[in-house]
């Protein structure tokens, strides 16, 4: 697959050859489906916690004779069907963290880069360097290339001046090659990759 490189300026800066085993898949709804809920459930803080019936400080004292009142058998007052009393059944503090082998990880990777390719939400940058850390200047550029919703994936090291003008602008985000994941991707519109982004997943790949 061939795909034009531009500049931040918007100028043409020659072409690319992507791989077709990364960026040539029949996307996987199922698949891609898969690694997000996987990254969404590592993410979840699993600290909700609701007292149970063993943890209220109430009387274990039972309520009333058992006989002779004509109204139902009570014991405690922690019991859940009174109020004040503990929860049956109560959300714990736990993780919701569940495991998922690499190689599906990494194949929701291919199907999600394959997809924005197909969705032509895939453009290819020669590089993501600005001397001056302007938002103003920044947002000029994206504005010129049509980006108002997008990921930046860098190389091994993001820009210092690039990254600190981006961080102000809403719906864009910029990672390092390291960090990019499915969930990232699809949350924006365009997936932008410099070149040496792309050179570092075709090495990761083969």
């Amino acid at each position: 697959m061939e795909l034009n490189v531009t500049t931040l300026e918007g100028k043409a800066a020659g072409s690319v050859n992507l791989s077709d085993e990364i960026f040539g898949l029949e996307p996987r709804k199922d698949i891609i489906q898969r690694v997000v809920n996987w990254q969404l459930a590592k993410r979840q803080a699993g600290t909700h916690k609701a007292k149970g019936r063993a943890e209220v400080w109430r009387t274990g004292k039972k309520m009333y004779k058992q006989k002779g009142t004509g109204g139902a058998r009570h014991g405690s007052a922690r019991v859940p069907q009174f109020r004040g009393g503990g929860r049956a059944f109560g959300p714990v503090v736990r993780s919701h963290a569940h495991d998922l082998p690499k190689k599906v990880r990494a194949l929701g990777l291919r199907h999600a880069l394959s997809a924005k390719a197909k969705d032509g939400g895939l453009v290819v940058i020669d590089n993501a360097e600005l001397k001056d850390a302007k938002t103003k200047a920044l947002i000029a550029h994206f504005s010129g290339l049509g980006l108002t919703s997008a990921l930046i994936v860098d190389g091994a090291e993001v820009n210092n001046g690039f990254a600190q003008a981006a961080r102000n602008i809403p719906h864009i985000d910029v990672l390092p090659i390291q960090g990019i994941n499915v969930y990232d991707i699809l949350r924006r519109q365009k997936l932008v990759l410099t070149k040496a982004a792309v050179d570092a997943l075709e090495a990761r790949f083969k």
